[in-house]
């Protein structure tokens, strides 16, 4: 598999957090299966996955769904954070991140990763001395690249001069633009993949979800600014005219956001996440689809920093995470 600009061919990939984690009760592991490999046989050649995710369930579940074509697609993954005793923990250490690297192949169930990210910057330990590590586990051949997640674009340039990164991942979609302040500019410049997390706004954006008191409470979106009783409606009206595009263009909602996503920047990688088969076969056609400069330039203006209701995250998810923000 090519190291960048694409990652993998096709040039959407599978977020697969969801199948174990954050969105309410897990998928059983039958279930989870049967959507991974449904997801190789329709041609996703670029997976990725996390120790966080159900606390390592994520990575078993790839490991024993995929173990059999482990040469035929792109295997990413994170480490640096993890739930220890039930509580999210952040460690950047170099000792730590090699452990958990160790342990990720173990329930992968391979030697070698394809891209592992540092999951969220350790603000304890110099971005240099977490990359550093991750550098000689490329060296050691455990993993075929660096990448980072959530951080900001100096960040990016302090870490890419210690070891070459590969890709860098953060949410990015029409309603968390986030990453055209600086991010986008930097991962072009110095030749490293965009990786789109939530390029469908964590299912806003397909237009399904339209009572947010139906999620379960397990739910992550249940203490998202914008997924309250109070914005949601407001977002939800917002919604219409990229419905109507969608409609008019005859694709789905998913697809025309997946679509305005990949067509940012060349270097950019969407990896949308969902636990429907069917979804998954929508999301992957997306590649084939195009937008003019009339329509980019209107999806621009339908929802933005500007005109979205609520923020990102709230103060505690904020703080875990040190990407640029819009001036309030």
């Amino acid at each position: 598999m090519p190291k960048h600009p694409h990652l993998s061919n096709p040039t959407i990939g599978l977020g697969c957090m969801n199948l174990s984690h954050a969105y309410g009760a897990p998928l059983t592991e039958d279930a989870g299966i049967e959507a991974l490999q449904a997801a190789f046989e329709m041609g996703y050649r670029h997976f990725d996955t996390a120790t966080l995710y159900g606390a390592g369930k994520n990575e078993m579940l790839v490991g024993n769904a995929l173990k059999d074509r482990r040469d035929e697609f792109f295997l990413a993954s994170k480490c640096g954070m993890e739930m220890v005793d039930g509580k999210r923990i952040i460690n950047g250490r170099p000792e730590n991140l090699r452990r958990q690297c160790e342990n990720s192949l173990k329930r992968l169930q391979t030697d070698h990763i394809d891209l592992y990210y540092l999951h969220r910057m350790d603000p304890d330990v110099p971005i240099e001395e977490s990359v550093g590590a991750l550098g000689d586990l490329v060296k050691e051949g455990k993993i075929g690249g660096i990448g980072l997640s959530e951080v900001s674009a100096e960040v990016v340039e302090r870490a890419h001069k210690e070891s070459p990164l590969t890709a860098l991942q953060t949410e990015y979609s029409l309603w968390t633009r986030n990453p055209e302040i600086a991010v986008l500019e930097t991962t072009k410049t110095l030749d490293i993949t965009f990786v789109a997390f939530s390029p469908v706004a964590r299912g806003y954006l397909c237009g399904e979800l339209t009572d947010v008191t139906t999620l379960e409470d397990t739910d992550i979106r249940k203490k998202m600014p914008r997924f309250s009783v109070e914005n949601y409606p407001k977002n939800i009206d917002l919604l219409q005219d990229f419905l109507a595009m969608a409609k008019d263009i005859g694709c789905t909602p998913a697809q025309l956001a997946l679509a305005w996503t990949r067509m940012k920047g060349e270097h950019i990688v969407p990896i949308p996440g969902t636990r429907s088969i069917s979804h998954m076969r929508d999301n992957l056609h997306a590649g084939q689809l195009t937008l003019d400069s009339k329509k980019m330039m209107l999806l621009d203006d339908i929802i933005n920093q500007n005109n979205v209701f609520g923020s990102r995250y709230n103060p505690a998810q904020q703080a875990d995470v040190s990407t640029e923000m819009f001036d309030a």
